[in-house]
């Protein structure tokens, strides 16, 4: 065996060099391009001896699929990750956001946290789980995946629609986002996904009488469009109280001092949980999306000529919906803010998991205590949309189980397809072994 086949060979042994080289492969969707990425994977899963299979709609955008067999106890675990990537175009970089490089004990580039860092963590664990040859519970089934980061059409959707036999008898993923270290005053907490908000688009209209320029018409579309931004960015729409969010509120204020115990418990009383979220200062952009539908204007539309009054204008918000709450929920409560004059239709509409399976959840916990005895596991309800959603239409749970020890100064969500984008290169040790653990208990009884 030649040098370079020994090191590949031993490669989950090194899942930051493992990080390193996905990040290099640019991967950014739209187009996408990962036929290179899906590829390197394949060869290391098969010179360890897995069989992989790769499915594809489009020829440059495969997919990736192998099985590690159980003993046949208990139903299989998925392990899932995308390999594509946002852009980094238009973004003042300290380190070229695909050259992968070490400095000041991070990883950087495009894909550290989002989410080639967890493709390394399960692709480093399942390698080392054939090298040593587990013979876990239930099967290990593991996916890579492409477009997530544009509606999955060319992975997890295809692969739902076009190949389920690939993951027949799974029960529970593990995937983005979850497992990563938040500091609430001096407790830390380690937040493990069990659901997931859900993927809306709305047009928005507003008419008025056109004309010529010259003549000018006051309350007309554009002004109407005017009145609506601004109550759109001063108001919210009413809060909520869901299941996932109510258990991960009583689990942190069960862990919380007096007085934060109280405020995270207001959070699951819609009466109050405005008043709690004023409370809470810079950690209040994590909570509030929990209790609200919300939405963000992205687009505008209006006017086509210089010269002319338009009689229309409208606005493109995206919305992302609570479990439970559809289209006519968020229409009903965007005209308590817009008026009825708005006219409200729905463009988009992607259903998330409607039923919320906690099975899995006391395995990864007990994972992240021995990991970590000084971080409190919780379960989290992600205010993004994964491609877990595609994958719950076939009866399968998927959490958010990316295990990170994340210093308390980096925001997880500014670098999250931001510029400057990293993580701890002991991070990538840390979630590798607790993934690990995770195969090796999965499925066993106490």
């Amino acid at each position: 065996m030649s040098t370079s086949a020994s090191n590949q060979s031993t490669i989950y042994q090194r899942p930051i060099e493992l990080l390193q080289n996905l990040i290099r492969f640019n991967t950014v969707n739209p187009p996408g391009n990962e036929t290179e990425c899906i590829n390197y994977i394949a060869n290391l899963l098969e010179e360890a001896g897995l069989k992989t299979t790769i499915v594809a709609k489009s020829a440059n955008r495969p997919n990736l699929i192998t099985r590690l067999q159980g003993r046949g106890n208990v139903p299989g675990l998925l392990l899932q990750g995308h390999v594509d990537v946002i852009s980094a175009d238009n973004q003042n970089w300290t380190h070229p956001p695909f050259a992968a490089e070490i400095s000041d004990g991070y990883i950087w580039g495009r894909g550290a946290l989002d989410m080639k860092g967890g493709v390394a963590m399960m692709l480093a664990a399942l390698l080392r789980a054939r090298a040593e040859n587990l013979v876990p519970a239930g099967d290990i089934v593991f996916a890579a995946l492409s477009d997530e980061e544009n509606f999955s059409n060319y992975g997890a959707k295809f692969i739902v629609e076009q190949h389920p036999g690939l993951l027949a008898g799974v029960k529970y993923g593990i995937s983005e986002f979850g497992g990563f270290s938040i500091f609430v005053g001096k407790r830390k907490f380690y937040m493990i996904q069990i659901s997931e908000k859900q993927n809306c688009v709305v047009r928005v209209t507003f008419r008025g009488r056109g004309g010529h320029s010259s003549v000018p018409e006051q309350g007309g579309a554009l002004a109407k469009l005017g009145q609506a931004l601004v109550s759109l960015d001063k108001k919210h729409l009413p809060a909520h109280a869901v299941p996932a969010a109510k258990i991960m509120f009583q689990q942190m204020a069960a862990a919380l001092p007096f007085p934060q115990n109280v405020v995270v418990r207001l959070l699951s009383n819609p009466r109050y949980a405005d008043k709690a979220l004023r409370l809470m200062g810079s950690k209040r952009v994590v909570f509030e999306p929990l209790v609200h539908n919300t939405v963000t204007p992205t687009i505008i539309n209006g006017g086509a000529k210089i010269n002319v009054i338009p009689n229309e204008a409208t606005i493109a918000i995206h919305a992302r919906l609570l479990p439970g709450y559809g289209p006519e929920e968020l229409r009903s409560e965007l005209h308590q803010v817009l008026g009825k004059e708005a006219e409200i239709e729905t463009s988009y509409y992607e259903p998330g998991p409607s039923q919320l399976d906690m099975g899995l959840f006391p395995l990864l916990s007990s994972v992240m205590k021995e990991m970590d005895p000084t971080g409190i596991p919780v379960p989290l309800l992600m205010t993004a949309i994964t491609d877990a959603r595609c994958f719950a239409q076939l009866g399968i749970q998927t959490y958010g189980f990316t295990p990170m020890q994340l210093p308390r100064e980096l925001e997880f969500w500014r670098l999250t397809h931001g510029a400057n984008e990293r993580i701890p290169i002991e991070s990538m040790k840390f979630g590798s072994e607790a993934i690990y653990k995770v195969l090796q208990r999965f499925g066993e009884r106490k």
